[in-house]
């Protein structure tokens, strides 16, 4: 029997370690130098357990700092958990300002690299390039390496090509608030389609119009840990209550 679960993740958590170099001058290092900067270590997603059901919108909640992007990374893939495991059933796609695309490649070099990490074979990849480069309106930078694209053309460039190429699981970091407002509209367009239908989406949002409309549970995190999974109202009063 197929399984219903898109993502299963157990016992997962991710730490950081950061050195805190206070020795920001010549003078303090030269006078520090047999005294290297300190290690910290970040928690940036305690002990969590979490399972996403195929078709499901899940929304992520929660102030800067809580964790979100880091636990979407975890689930995506994108970082190795430090403990637990997570069973990925389906192919993704994150669009968090390009993350998982090479800023050295060209916009179409990404299309093809993206294109085959989802399944795609070339002739397949080639039937839907121009519907890619028109959605992502980007036709006068095919062949510009997206280190010289701005944020805005990077994020659109990348939820085109979950779009076209038809990824099974779409991880979404702000993408309602990244771009002008004709991108914004075709991004509302899509989620309000029958496109959409079938997919499984994690959502990260700020917005809680958004998270309302759209997700069909949320999760709110606070300081790496999470608070509260369930009905999207309730981690909104949740998320709410920790801006007042």
């Amino acid at each position: 029997m197929e399984s219903q679960i898109a993502i299963e993740a157990k016992f997962i958590s991710k730490t950081f370690v950061v050195s805190e170099d206070n020795h920001n001058t010549v003078k303090h290092r030269l006078f520090n130098i047999f005294n290297p900067p300190r290690k910290k270590e970040i928690s940036a997603v305690k002990l969590m357990s979490l399972e996403i059901k195929k078709g499901e919108c899940l929304g992520l909640l929660g102030r800067n700092g809580c964790g979100k992007s880091t636990l979407v990374k975890l689930l995506a893939g994108v970082y190795p958990a430090d403990t637990g495991y997570i069973n990925i059933h389906g192919t993704t796609m994150l669009m968090n300002l390009g993350v998982g695309m090479s800023h050295e490649l060209t916009a179409r070099e990404n299309i093809y690299v993206s294109g085959s990490v989802l399944g795609l074979k070339i002739k397949e990849v080639d039937a839907i390039f121009d519907e890619i480069i028109d959605f992502a309106e980007l036709r006068e930078f095919v062949d510009t390496k997206i280190k010289f694209f701005s944020s805005g053309m990077v994020a659109r460039l990348g939820f085109s090509i979950a779009v076209k190429a038809g990824a099974d699981i779409m991880f979404l970091d702000e993408i309602f608030a990244v771009g002008d407002m004709k991108f914004q509209e075709k991004a509302i367009k899509v989620f309000e389609s029958s496109w959409i239908q079938g997919r499984t989406v994690v959502l990260v949002s700020h917005s809680m119009d958004v998270i309302r409309k759209y997700c069909h549970r949320a999760v709110y995190m606070k300081g790496g840990e999470m608070v509260f999974c369930g009905d999207t109202e309730k981690a909104i009063q949740h998320y709410l209550k920790d801006n007042q």
